[in-house]
């Protein structure tokens, strides 16, 4: 492992080993880090980028497959989002990788040598199917499903769902979710897009086109996990909470969580966090044509993959006395 800061330690990694062509995961993503500490986004993100993309070109390396984020949308004022968007990314983050974006479309249109392929991840989710290979967040998760899988096992008290108000089916946000098998499949396809003579710098939309709210999260999560779905009951106790929210009556945080522990997964109610869109979701249709790339796994199977994994490994890959 290197940081991609060191230069001296990139260049000898490529003078010692020829590479055909680059996929570049290496970054920072949490949005919420990402507003307090700009400046180690920007440093780490960007400078990063340049000195691989400096050193992959006096390599004579100009094949690159980028790992971007559908967080270059910003809040888009209609769905599915297409790849031709206007891009608005509204935090340090999505920020990186837009400016990241650019720098690539820069090189190429400097360099028709290279060939570049802009990734647009959605929400990576689930985990390997064997169950040995899946995500643990470091400290508290900072995406939906990890959470849900550290309450879902115990390691957590409740699921705080920050919105019940949203104009969708369910009163909650809605996103994209895609299994994370479907996206190493969608970097294979980009690689072999890469040997095609008329390929330039490309950006491609990975995702299912399908949009899940944080409640259908939990529901699939529940069934996968062998835990009830959300009943009536659940949804009464939701809209009651709800109704509260909307007076500005909030019951006691100790009553929230009472409430919430009626259901198997737990919830706590809160208001919206600023800066949350309320749904967002891809056009694959791209990816599709040109990729012959289609995601496979729907929320179900999912939410199965990842409770396979963590119902084996509640811990992650820490054993149970070193974790807190």
């Amino acid at each position: 492992m290197v940081d991609l800061r060191d230069k001296p330690a990139l260049e000898k990694i490529f003078s010692e080993t020829p590479f055909d062509a680059v996929i570049h995961f290496a970054g920072l993503k949490a949005v919420g880090e990402s507003v307090q500490k700009p400046l180690l986004y920007y440093n780490n993100n960007l400078i990063g980028t340049i000195t691989l993309l400096e050193v992959m070109a006096a390599h004579g390396c100009k094949k690159l497959v980028f790992s971007s984020s559908a967080t270059v949308y910003g809040w888009p004022k209609e769905v599915p989002c297409t790849e031709e968007f206007p891009l608005a990314a509204v935090n340090p983050y999505g920020r990186t990788k837009l400016f990241i974006e650019e720098i690539c479309r820069d090189i190429y249109q400097s360099d028709s040598e290279w060939k570049i392929i802009l990734l647009r991840y959605f929400n990576p989710v689930g985990a390997h199917p064997s169950g040995y290979i899946g995500e643990d967040p470091r400290g508290i998760p900072n995406n939906l499903m990890p959470f849900v899988q550290q309450v879902a096992v115990g390691r957590r008290p409740a699921l705080t769902v920050f919105g019940t108000d949203y104009s969708t089916k369910d009163g909650t946000g809605v996103r994209d979710y895609i299994h994370v098998i479907d996206l190493a499949d969608g970097h294979i396809a980009a690689l072999q897009k890469l040997d095609d003579a008329k390929i330039g710098c490309e950006v491609y939309n990975l995702g299912t086109g399908k949009g899940t709210s944080v409640l259908e999260m939990v529901a699939a999560f529940e069934k996968a996990s062998g835990k009830r779905s959300l009943g009536k009951s659940s949804i009464l106790l939701l809209t009651h909470l709800h109704e509260l929210d909307r007076s500005k009556n909030l019951p006691a945080v100790g009553q929230q969580r009472q409430m919430g522990r009626m259901l198997k997964i737990p919830l706590v109610i809160a208001g919206r966090r600023p800066g949350d869109a309320e749904i967002v979701y891809a056009s694959t249709e791209k990816a599709e044509r040109e990729l012959n790339w289609k995601a496979r796994y729907d929320i179900d199977e999912m939410c199965r993959d990842q409770w396979n994994w963590a119902s084996k490994n509640p811990y992650g890959y820490e054993s149970q006395d070193s974790s807190n």
